[in-house]
């Protein structure tokens, strides 16, 4: 066989499987593992691939940052399914830290006939829609994304250093079962980390478009979150494909 149909058999077998790894192909190819990753070095430099740890997952476009008004019309019916689940796991009492987003806003619309709790946000929208409520409510300061209404940076991070919190709602904007949880900047990515390190619980909360997407910057691993919270159109193999990794609950969606 030769480099070229090697090289065709690979792709085949990516897009058929969804990843492949170094070992099965030398064994399948009957060629050694270092001619596979040379192979994947040439498919790699053709934008045919991404190479992972042991193996490679298709090429795909990277989700690019989306302004508050364009994620808000998005699934809207799933997003508020998925709160009402989320806050389910919110007892009286709780300091709850919440992610920016649309998905998080509708979990804060939810928390404002609570008034045993303690909201920390870098979400100026969610701030703003809790203003009126009876719950004691932080909001971390730091550079404003004006597109999103997020709050990021290095005054942000300094703040998350002196805290802790029993539940943070995790925001995301792709998930992926090879590349985790990633997020279209280094300067968001970095920030979430803090935020899940400062958590007892982390519940990422994501509508399904987010899956078997990629983004630029990693957030975590899937195994880093205790569960993930999603809408019904999930397909039945992919949410047994990542409950090998994680949790994985389906919310009903509201009845309108």
């Amino acid at each position: 066989m030769s480099p070229k149909e090697r090289r065709s058999k690979i792709m085949d077998l990516l897009k058929a499987e969804g990843k492949v790894e170094i070992i099965q192909l030398s064994e399948t190819l009957e060629v050694t593992p270092m001619t596979i990753r040379r192979d994947f070095d040439v498919l790699e430099k053709q934008n045919k691939l991404i190479r992972t740890h042991g193996g490679a997952v298709p090429s795909q476009a990277l989700i690019h940052e989306q302004t508050f008004e364009s994620k808000s019309t998005i699934a809207v019916l799933e997003k508020r399914a998925i709160a009402m689940k989320a806050v389910t796991y919110v007892s009286d009492g709780m300091t709850v830290l919440i992610d920016s987003g649309t998905t998080t806003l509708e979990i804060a619309r939810l928390l404002t006939t609570k008034e045993q709790l303690t909201v920390i946000t870098n979400d100026i929208k969610i701030a703003a829609e809790l203003m009126n409520s009876k719950l004691e409510v932080i909001v971390l300061g730091g550079r404003l994304q004006t597109e999103t209404g997020t709050l990021y940076g290095s005054l942000t991070e300094e703040i998350l250093k002196t805290i802790h919190v029993d539940l943070f709602f995790l925001g995301a904007n792709a998930i992926h079962n090879s590349f985790g949880i990633t997020t279209p900047t280094i300067d968001k990515s970095s920030l979430k980390r803090m935020m899940i390190r400062t958590a007892t619980e982390t519940i990422l909360v994501a509508d399904s478009t987010k899956f078997n997407q990629k983004a630029f910057s990693k957030v975590c691993d899937l195994e880093d979150v205790s569960t993930i919270i999603t809408d019904g159109q999930l397909s039945e193999e992919l949410k047994e494909q990542y409950s090998e990794s994680v949790e994985i609950i389906i919310a009903e969606q509201v009845k309108v």
